[in-house]
């Protein structure tokens, strides 16, 4: 299916054009018909051979129906841009070839209308002079009259080339769909209808609105029932669920594909700066926002509600004051937040060289890290290149060296505050560098750092305190002595041993807490098991005990320790036996 928008002055013809090439009235209102004018987009279609279908979206020429106008032209990729014959060229006609440019359309027809009634020739000429500025540059001009049918053949023969030349969208793209019509069908429920860019669209499809899912239960096209439907493509979906958010303007998208933003940065074409507060026109919806300069042609747009958008979609700032427009090119619908001063010239820098098409090394490069969930949000596409990979997350090779960079200062800042415990927890370290995750930490550790047990430890990290050390020695020479007779609490507190000392005596590898206010020597474990195996098999805690020559206040948690790392079994019995 093909999808073409009109665009023009009102009273120059569009609806009575359409009319004369489909064989519809797209007026659907009473008041349409009975005011002559457009109110609501209109709908009709056709199918030409050699082309196949085409529909017709059909829009007000009136300045009070910008906004519906906009809406309508949106996401269509073509237009049919209508002048009269009989008429000097008009502002509002100007207005929509600006707003066409500015969104983007680059494929357009422009028709001359009411030839009958006037020489089309200067009205021609002034179009084209008029579309030349533009991006719709070299669109064929064709007059035309939809009473008498003068010119009808070679209208269809240019919108047949035209939207022939339309690129073919992809079906498996993610989905978003600009809602501009709602209403209630007795026996159905819910119906909206928008135009389709590209993706598809099944009965019985789950689509978004904000957090809220919708249940697709039908799906029309051009008057018809279909399973599915393809963009481009003029759609009516049926659809079910919490429906009370939903209305023009809404967006309905594939689950968890999109980022729906309030804050972006985007670079604006036009001959002046916007105000403070435009309004900002993107697919169907129109949303107030609040504008705020970075530099030279890059502005901040803060908007009133959430919008699914992605690098490169263009819109367009309006300013109903002045009868104003900007072209709007997204550049980073996920900014970082300008939280000092000069950071908004900082990231009008930054910002330089892009220009709305999305590349993996440019984003992470200005990014530093995006998760891969985020890349298919934002409309990143994934390429090969130097950055890291670490599990979901890619890292960009200036920001992983900036990090690892960092983290030995960190590590020695905590081993000065924390002798006993020079250690640095992987969370911690996360925290510290606003890191989402710890297992980036782990993959950014360099030597002579290391990890050890989820702590990143420097090359120092072993050593202990000289107090600490001569105490651990006396504790070591009684353990040589009774492999198995841990010292006391008492003995521990003479010596000036506490639970950091400990610990910390047992990350360093001189003893082996067994249990809180338990340690051995290191080698305890492989010693126990081998004077275990001597029992015969299996054997009970007071024969371990005894075979041992220690306590129930040292056996009871070493066998536990035993079992853990599988050394022992543990049997229904609460007998035990030595693992083979």
């Amino acid at each position: 299916m093909h999808v073409v928008a009109t665009a023009g002055h009102v009273d120059h013809g569009k609806s009575t054009l359409v009319k004369a090439l489909t064989g519809a009235d797209p007026d659907r209102l009473a008041e349409e018909q009975r005011r002559g004018l457009t109110i609501e987009l209109g709908y009709c279609w056709t199918s030409w051979p050699g082309v196949g279908e085409v529909a017709f979206v059909d829009v007000p020429g009136h300045e009070r129906f910008l906004t519906t106008m906009l809406a309508g032209v949106g996401p269509v990729p073509a237009a049919l841009f209508v002048v009269a014959a009989d008429d000097p060229w008009m502002p509002q006609a100007a207005e929509h070839l600006a707003a066409l440019d500015a969104l983007g359309v680059r494929h357009a027809v422009v028709a001359v209308t009411r030839a009958d009634l006037a020489d089309p020739g200067p009205a021609a000429a002034r179009a084209a002079a008029e579309v030349a500025r533009t991006g719709l540059v070299g669109a064929p001009v064709v007059a035309v009259s939809g009473h008498t049918g003068e010119g009808l053949d070679d209208l269809r023969a240019a919108l047949a080339t035209t939207v022939a030349a339309l690129p073919d969208p992809d079906p498996d793209a993610d989905v978003r769909l600009w809602v501009d019509r709602r209403f209630t069908v007795r026996g159905a429920g819910t119906v909206v209808t928008g135009t389709l860019p590209a993706g598809t669209v099944r009965v019985g499809d789950t689509l978004a609105l904000g957090d809220t899912p919708l249940r697709v239960r039908g799906v029309q096209a051009l008057g018809r029932d279909r399973e599915a439907v393809s963009g481009v493509a003029r759609v009516a979906l049926n659809v079910a669920g919490r429906i009370d958010d939903l209305v023009r303007g809404s967006v309905l998208v594939t689950p968890g594909a999109w980022h729906h933003t309030s804050v972006m940065d985007v670079r604006i074409t036009g001959s002046d700066r916007p105000p403070v507060s435009p309004v900002l026109h993107v697919g169907a919806a129109d949303v107030g926002v609040r504008c705020r300069p970075l530099g030279d042609d890059l502005v901040r747009l803060t908007l009133d509600r959430p919008l699914p958008l992605r690098i490169g979609d263009r819109a367009l700032l309006r300013d109903p004051g002045r009868r104003m427009i900007w072209r709007a090119d997204v550049l980073d619908p996920d900014p970082p937040r300008l939280r000092r001063r000069g950071a908004a010239a900082r990231r009008a820098r930054r910002l330089a060289g892009a220009d709305g098409t999305p590349h993996l090394a440019d984003e992470l490069g200005r990014r530093g890290l995006l998760h891969q969930d985020r890349l298919r949000q934002l409309g990143i596409p994934r390429q090969e290149g130097d950055h890291l990979v670490v599990g979901p997350w890619l890292v960009a090779p200036a920001f992983a060296k900036a990090v690892a960079d960092r983290l030995p200062a960190l590590v020695e800042e905590h081993a000065r505050a924390h002798p006993l415990d020079p250690a640095v927890p992987l969370t911690v370290l996360a925290s510290q560098l606003r890191l989402p995750a710890p297992d980036l930490v782990r993959a950014l550790v360099r030597p002579p750092l290391r990890v050890v047990g989820g702590r990143v430890v420097g090359p120092g990290a072993d050593v202990l305190p000289s107090d600490v050390r001569k105490a651990v020695d006396a504790v070591r020479r009684d353990l040589l002595a009774a492999p198995f007779v841990a010292p006391t609490a008492d003995r521990l507190r003479e010596l000036g041993l506490d639970d950091r000392a400990l610990g910390a005596a047992h990350r360093s590898g001189q003893l082996w807490r067994v249990a809180p206010g338990i340690v051995l020597l290191p080698d305890a474990g492989d010693a126990a098991v081998a004077r275990l195996r001597e029992l015969e098999q299996p054997f009970t805690t007071s024969a371990a005990r005894e075979r041992l020559q220690t306590t129930r206040r040292v056996v009871l948690p070493l066998l536990d320790q035993l079992d853990q790392a599988g050394r022992t079994r543990r049997l229904a019995d609460d007998r035990r036996e030595v693992a083979r």
